[in-house]
């Protein structure tokens, strides 16, 4: 099957703070320079501070490295300026064996403060789990949860987000594209290994949402550079874009077992089993089945198979069977957020399903906004800015873009994939670079964190895009999925956030043993 997603990808794939996005969108902006005029070059400048955090008993002294990294043209000249924020344990030195990893958020258009700030930086800003969080004054408190006990962390910002900005006579244009971006990206991990001394270190990747895309391209360009990685972490992925075709029943199928999840959360579900992993289970195997089957014979659906497939998803998604028979079996997003909880006036989030807020308008079809966006939004924002100024002490007279919406809006989505015959695809498919990788270089590990409760990036999806990779012997062994009670932003839910690091510890501890025994340890 091929999955229509595009429309996904164009409403916006982005973790992101709507407000934020509001301000961050205005004419004015530096990066957003006239083509005629260069905008100056700044000089590559890092500023380090100091901290501890304590994870699993063990104090970690580390340092804060603030800075940025100047892109070069072909010609040597410069055209990006880079921003990043890297966390190394100290007493490890120049050239460490320690491992690195480079993380990032995605959109198109998204800065990484989600990440660094939600869960996996030294630092975490305090949140309502499921609900949503007071306005300041905000809380940003030691991170028991870190990675910076398996690795250290460096979090980079992509062209046009937070401080990063095309510089010289570049245009921020050329950088906003799948393979624009991967280039970057790619551009800034070699200098940031030459920088730093860090080649010898073994070296993952970590990206979220869009930034699973990116991950997935970049993990094969690397390799093509002479740059093998040792891990990548994908976090609530999308890794196949498709151009929306009419009559498609993909996303309907990949949705159902999320919806599944939530009903169970919301207790809408008859005769609720008490595991979740179970519940979701049969979703799966219904959705694969009879589902398919349904959908799959469409105006020939007889009335009596019709009522049957109703009632059983009825049982599963907790919608009522009317309301499944008037949605022709077939129910969007948008509308299972506006209807699972109609009774109870509220709408559900997007990006987290736990998250549900009161809509105006109580007939709609559609929910008026995203609680699960806009209850965390402001605490990111805000308790980010006064880290960086107050503890990181890095300070500019510039915007830090949190999102930058022009970019989604002129994103070239045209991607020369390594998952078919080279040529260009209109959209990209980039499993298949995924895969490419995991070919040349038969230590790389691969781990897909999913949230149960993300409408964004329904994990079903992702367990068919990876699971359909054409790797064959131990290659399938290397590639590992991990479910926990959360949505897109699994750090959000402190309880899985803490399940969430143990398995980062054993995929670190893993990738970094089957790398002595073997390609083709397990």
């Amino acid at each position: 099957m091929k999955r229509a997603i595009l429309t996904l990808a164009l409403s916006g794939l982005m973790v992101c703070a709507m407000p934020a996005l509001a301000a961050d969108s205005g004419a004015h902006s530096h990066s957003d320079h006239d083509a005629s005029q260069a905008t100056p070059v700044p000089k590559a400048r890092a500023v380090t501070s100091h901290g501890t955090v304590t994870v699993d008993g063990k104090t970690i002294h580390y340092t804060a490295t603030t800075g940025n990294i100047l892109l070069r043209d072909d010609n040597n000249k410069p055209i990006g300026s880079m921003f990043y924020i890297a966390y190394t344990k100290d007493g490890n030195g120049s050239g460490s064996k320690r491992p690195v990893t480079f993380l990032y958020n995605g959109g198109p258009g998204s800065s990484s403060l989600w990440l660094q700030m939600g869960g996996i930086g030294p630092m975490r800003v305090d949140m309502g789990n499921g609900e949503a969080t007071a306005p300041a004054p905000y809380q940003v408190r030691k991170n028991p949860y870190t990675l910076l006990n398996d690795s250290d962390l460096v979090f980079i910002d992509a062209m046009g987000t937070g401080y990063s900005y095309a510089v010289g006579k570049a245009k921020p244009k050329q950088f906003w594209g799948v393979d624009q971006d991967v280039h970057a990206f790619g551009q800034f991990i070699r200098r940031y290994l030459n920088k730093f001394h860090r080649w010898n270190s073994p070296k993952f990747l970590y990206g979220e949402s869009y930034g699973t895309t990116r991950s997935a391209a970049l993990s094969n360009y690397l390799q093509d550079q002479g740059i093998a990685l040792n891990g990548v972490v994908l976090q609530s992925s999308v890794l196949n874009y498709f151009a929306w075709m009419p009559g498609s029943d993909d996303d309907y199928i990949y949705n159902l077992p999320t919806y599944a999840a939530l009903a169970w959360y919301y207790d809408k579900v008859p005769n609720k089993p008490a595991k979740l992993a179970d519940f979701v289970q049969q979703a799966r195997e219904f959705a694969d089945g009879p589902y398919l089957q349904a959908l799959e014979r469409g105006d020939t659906l007889s009335s009596g198979k019709a009522q049957q497939i109703a009632e059983r998803m009825h049982q599963l998604i907790g919608l009522p069977v009317e309301y499944i028979k008037r949605a022709d079996l077939r129910i969007d997003p948008s509308n299972f957020r506006k209807e699972l909880n109609l009774p109870q006036g509220k709408m559900i989030g997007r990006y987290d399903g736990r998250y549900a807020g009161q809509d105006m308008d109580q007939i709609s079809s559609v929910p008026g906004f995203d609680p699960s966006n806009q209850f965390i939004s402001p605490a990111f924002t805000a308790a980010f800015h006064g880290y960086l100024n107050n503890t990181l002490k890095w300070n500019t007279d510039r915007k830090y873009r949190v999102m930058n919406g022009k970019i989604i809006q002129k994103w070239d989505w045209k991607h020369h994939g390594a998952g078919g015959n080279g040529w260009q695809e209109p959209m990209p498919y980039v499993a298949g670079d995924l895969a490419a990788a995991l070919r040349k270089n038969p230590y790389l590990r691969v781990l897909s964190e999913n949230g149960y409760y993300d409408l964004a990036t329904p994990f079903h999806a992702t367990e068919y895009d990876l699971n359909h990779m054409m790797l064959k012997g131990d290659l399938r062994s290397h590639v590992k999925f991990a479910y926990f009670p959360s949505g897109h932003m699994i750090y959000l839910n402190p309880k899985a956030l803490k399940a969430m690091h143990a398995r980062l510890d054993r995929f670190y501890a893993n990738t970094l043993k089957a790398d002595q025994t073997g390609p083709a340890s397990k």
